[in-house]
């Protein structure tokens, strides 16, 4: 999703603003969010944002509407903390860093390889001096997704309108969803749930990587695991904001190929954004590591073409499926030995 040049420089000037207000107050709610991290031998990625700003309140059942939008709101809403001191330690290695203008850090380490434990690896990021009249131990827990030597393959998958019904092309009802629903109340797509189990096998890796703005990051992680999606790293972005949390997905996925060199991986996402020609620069940038892409077909208009223009032109050695349900998918993924 393009953002317009004047919109990031109002969010600028409002931060800017805000930030100058704040800069001598002691945080009243200094508050470290890992996002989690990944990784294996060859390198360990962190990442993670800087708050004052209470926790988000968890879903219940029966809840209200205005009980879910107050705190969607909220999330979106954040007083983010810049130039704040980190301390990463992951697998007895241990890096500095600096959160940007938007709160925001990320880290990469080389961790000590025997040290590192599968499915997951545990590793801390602490306030490493003192800011802004905060001196007392801030240390916060982080988890680091470490694939086991028994993985036959990953999965890197889309999220909205791939396994969580969104309407990405509807604007309207995309935001309404958004507002009012809650982890507990969003609903996935049928039978997505059971095929993401059976293609992980409780051994094979998943990275949920999305465009998702990283406020939604909390919410999605609770919402796959109440619909008992496997578990794994949610890679997001800022939708505004600075070039550290803006990351493009291109990045993203690269990221998680460059770090698991040793598997090759399933792609899943949808026909409604860029996911298919996305695909198509992922298979062809990094040969022999892309075992299947399947597209979900979500389009409005499955007659524009955009698709089958990127097909017809797909690396013949990748199946490539156009599906319009996930029994397509496992029909076609169990056809492959995948499942």
């Amino acid at each position: 999703m393009g953002v317009p040049r004047w919109a990031l420089g109002l969010e600028s000037a409002w931060d800017s603003a805000r930030q100058r207000r704040a800069a001598n107050r002691t945080p009243d709610h200094f508050r470290i969010e890992p996002y989690g991290g990944h990784g294996s031998a060859a390198g360990v990625v962190v990442r993670g944002r800087v708050l004052d700003d209470p926790p988000p309140s968890e879903a219940v059942e029966g809840e209200g509407v205005g009980a879910a939008v107050l705190r969607t709101v909220r999330q979106f809403l954040t007083d983010e903390l810049p130039g704040v001191p980190l301390r990463i330690t992951v697998a007895g290695t241990t890096v500095g860093t600096v959160t940007d203008t938007e709160g925001y850090f990320r880290v990469v380490l080389t961790p000590d390889a025997e040290r590192l434990t599968s499915p997951w690896t545990d590793g801390t990021v602490e306030l490493a001096e003192p800011y802004r009249g905060l001196s007392e131990p801030h240390t916060t827990s982080v988890r680091v997704h470490v694939p086991g030597k028994d993985a036959r393959f990953g999965v890197i998958s889309d999220v909205d309108d791939t396994i969580l019904e969104t309407g990405v092309q509807r604007v309207g009802h995309m935001v309404r969803q958004t507002l009012t629903g809650s982890a507990l109340t969003r609903t996935p797509f049928p039978g997505a749930p059971e095929l993401y189990r059976d293609l992980t096998a409780g051994t094979n890796p998943v990275f949920y990587v999305s465009s998702s703005p990283w406020n939604l990051h909390t919410f999605l992680v609770s919402f796959l695991a109440y619909r008992r999606f496997p578990d794994g790293p949610v890679l997001l972005r800022d939708l505004l904001g600075t070039a550290e949390g803006r990351e493009q997905k291109h990045d993203r996925i690269a990221e998680v190929l460059e770090l698991h060199p040793e598997l090759e991986f399933v792609l899943i996402g949808d026909s409604g954004e860029k996911d298919p020609e996305i695909y198509a620069d992922t298979v062809r940038d990094h040969p022999g590591r892309i075992r299947a892409t399947y597209i979900r077909e979500v389009r409005l208009d499955p007659g524009d073409g955009r698709v089958e223009q990127v097909s017809s032109r797909w690396a013949e050695d990748v199946p490539f499926v156009l599906a319009a349900d996930t029994d397509v998918v496992r029909r076609h993924a169990s056809g492959l030995g995948l499942l």
